[in-house]
């Protein structure tokens, strides 16, 4: 099973998260962006640009940061987070 974990924060408060499940046989990378698709559409948001620094990130840590560069229109929270929780 693959679980992604997915938080919003402003000011060092969490605002709202959600946890994404996946059981299907695709790669992670597919599963890391059709949860990332379930987290957009759950907060009601655009979905994030990729950047080389939050790929660079997500590939060492597993975990990532949105903030405002990643996002076209203006977000009302200081970043998204996601984090693999659990691997296949």
């Amino acid at each position: 099973m693959f679980r992604l974990w997915a938080r919003t924060f402003k000011d060092n408060h969490m605002l709202q998260d959600t946890c994404i499940k996946d059981g299907s046989s695709d790669t992670r990378t597919h599963k890391v962006f059709h949860a990332l698709d379930e987290v957009c559409s759950q907060f009601d948001l655009g979905r994030p640009v990729w950047l080389d620094k939050t790929i660079s990130d997500f590939k060492r840590h597993s975990k990532v940061r949105f903030t405002q560069d990643n996002f076209i229109e203006s977000i009302d929270f200081d970043y998204l987070e996601i984090q693999v929780i659990e691997e296949d």
